[in-house]
């Protein structure tokens, strides 16, 4: 019963974080931990970089989104350093409801909902500690009850500033429970909970007839105006409102832009001020950042509304596009899987990397530049090297298009059409023909994709099958060659000794009758002619070889197999050809003899045990890569 214990021990330690005492004693605390008396901005700015930055060159990359949030570094950096930074400094930023705009899918509810987790986490630290006073309905911070005229001698002894004031239910409870001693006002540590309200409050629009803004604001409890005497008495008053509960946190405005215009209205105080209206009351402090998510059609339908100019110039704008990258597609894939029902079937090797392939061209634009295609651009954005391009053409294809990324295929439309695929055929296993299949399947269903656009995810399905037919025919090559990593070696070492003596224009020595003999020029242009080196650049290739085995040499470093991409393209490309017929025959025979079955037993025994595949997928490899070599 471990489970049992480990929630017998959260709940001791939920006991030794809590604490109580008087107004006099949390000053005590300040004065050690100032941080302690942080806003809400700066807490959740704090939380973030405490779960670790890590610096790569002129980019950070923060810790806290890792788990959750893949491919959209930029996005997260611009994030974190333009708003939440800002706004710990006490910057004007501070005054904005954050709106983070993106395509459906893309991350933005999981931003938001990381979050409030967060924060929940965070306040149970040293570092996130709350305090409140002790009572508060809106939890309020205990340094509203220095009176205004003292708050700059307050500043000047302990370095903290007071903004907002007491609440009139507190303003009330200070004179008739403590007889106006503001230092016996009791005080207490708070946890922050979106299921218990405290801390962080969630708004979501309905139907504007029937919805009130006392959801926003709290309401006046009338069973209790008889005993109090008047509506305006803060005791009749229910400071329930999601921006009453969200104080010293977070508030989420789901679908902001869908919501009624009374409740808009109420932000603009809030952001600006740092206050709300409610009832027959003074205006109420709230410390909170409010943030809010929606779609560009949305948000470009309410800017254009003039009468909105006011709330518009009051938000800071973050687009949150699609992941581009591919390999941080197929971790999308990954975790939604994990997190399904359809964790157990096994999916093959590269299906979810080809899926990824498909959905990222989709939500990139074509460049105008002659030399970029699609699917250099793709491997360019995904951080493989692409011949002819460096870091900075791949920052020049990223400012060609401010809105890349804003369109196209979500994750969970990939996901939906696996999940398809499992179900309505009851496989227990799928390949990367299979999603492709059911992803062209499911565009006919698809009601948002207009017919121009099918006919391009139609082309860009037939680009992923063909960059699928390379890998299999590599995956089947691998797995044929016997100890691949020592043939390559064998056929790398090779190549370099006659490279080294063509350049260095010396001979050879034979291994076995010591003769001199010169270099091999049919065993040099037969692996290079596998990457497209002609005859006039095999020169230039072989010195740039030489080149760089001299620089590892100096830097101490052995030059192998793995030591250039070109070379190692070349190596597999030549051995692939040389067992190309061994392949076909092996893979295409319907009633193979003793020798050849024994070879596919061992492929596929190899495919199992060294590239993640089950027999059955094993099987489905070799037979479509014998169908493409027969072709």
């Amino acid at each position: 019963m471990d489970i049992i214990n480990k929630i017998q021990g959260y709940r001791e330690e939920q006991e030794e974080l809590r604490w109580e005492g008087t107004f006099a004693d949390y000053l005590e605390i300040l004065r050690e931990r100032p941080e302690v008396a942080q806003t809400a901005h700066s807490r959740i700015y704090n939380m973030i970089k405490d779960a670790g930055v890590v610096e790569e060159g002129d980019r950070k990359r923060y810790l806290f989104f890792e788990d959750q949030i893949f491919g959209l570094e930029e996005s997260v950096e611009r994030l974190v350093e333009e708003y939440f930074h800002s706004a710990a400094k006490r910057l004007d930023v501070k005054k904005r409801i954050l709106l983070l705009m993106g395509p459906v899918s893309g991350g933005k509810s999981t931003i938001v909902t990381m979050l409030k987790r967060g924060l929940e986490k965070y306040s149970r630290t040293d570092q996130g500690a709350v305090y409140a006073i002790k009572g508060c309905p809106m939890h309020e911070d205990p340094l509203h009850l220095i009176p205004q005229h003292m708050r700059k001698d307050f500043y000047n002894e302990f370095g903290i500033r007071v903004e907002g004031n007491l609440s009139p239910l507190n303003l009330m409870r200070l004179e008739k429970e403590y007889g106006g001693r503001i230092e016996d006002v009791m005080v207490e540590r708070i946890f922050l909970s979106e299921d218990r309200r405290v801390g962080v409050g969630t708004f979501s629009p309905s139907d504007p007839k029937s919805q009130d803004i006392a959801d926003l604001t709290g309401s006046i409890d009338f069973s209790t105006i008889a005993e109090y005497g008047s509506e305006s008495d803060p005791r009749a008053y229910r400071f329930d409102g999601e921006l009453n509960k969200a104080n010293r946190g977070l508030m989420e405005f789901q679908e902001m832009l869908k919501c009624d215009e009374k409740f808009l209205w109420h932000l603009l105080s809030l952001t600006q001020e740092g206050n709300f209206k409610a009832g027959r009351f003074a205006l109420i402090s709230a410390d909170e950042m409010i943030v809010a998510h929606t779609n560009e059609a949305e948000y470009k339908s309410f800017i254009s509304n003039k009468k909105n100019e006011a709330l518009h110039s009051r938000i800071i704008v973050m687009p949150i596009p699609y992941n581009l990258k591919i390999s941080e597609e197929e971790r999308i894939y990954k975790k939604m899987i994990e997190e399904s029902d359809i964790s157990h079937v096994h999916i093959a090797p590269h299906a979810l990397k080809i899926a990824a392939t498909f959905t990222v061209l989709t939500r990139i634009k074509e460049s105008q530049k002659n030399d970029v295609d699609v699917l250099k651009k793709l491997k360019l954005y995904d951080g493989q090297n692409v011949e002819g391009f460096n870091n900075q053409d791949v920052v020049e294809l990223k400012n060609e298009f401010a809105d890349e990324g804003m369109g196209g295929i979500d994750p969970r439309y990939v996901i939906n059409r696996i999940s398809s695929a499992i179900i309505r055929k009851e496989l227990t296993s799928i390949n990367a023909l299979d999603v492709l299949r059911s992803i062209k399947d499911g565009l006919d269903q698809h009601a948002s994709i207009s017919n121009e656009d099918r006919e391009r995810y139609l082309n860009y399905i037939s680009i992923s099958r063909k960059e699928y037919d390379e890998m299999a025919k590599k995956e089947v090559q691998k797995a044929f060659v016997y100890s691949y990593e020592e043939s390559a070696k064998t056929l790398m070492d090779n190549y370099l000794d006659n490279v080294e003596a063509y350049c260095n224009k010396n001979k050879l020595r034979d291994p076995l009758t010591g003769e001199e003999m010169n270099p091999d020029e049919k065993l040099m242009r037969s692996i290079e002619e596998q990457i497209g080196i002609s005859e006039n650049a095999k020169k230039a290739f072989r010195e740039e070889i030489l080149i760089r085995i001299s620089a590892y040499a100096r830097k101490g470093k052995k030059f192998d197999y793995q030591s250039h991409d070109r070379l190692r393209e070349a190596i597999q490309k030549k051995l692939f050809a040389d067992l190309k017929d061994v392949v076909k025959i092996t893979t295409s025979t319907k009633t193979p003899d003793e020798g050849q079955l024994k070879k596919i037993n061992e492929v596929i025994a190899r495919l199992i045990d060294e590239h993640g595949y089950n027999s059955t997928s094993a099987n489905d490899l070799l037979r479509y890569v014998g169908s493409l070599l027969n072709r």
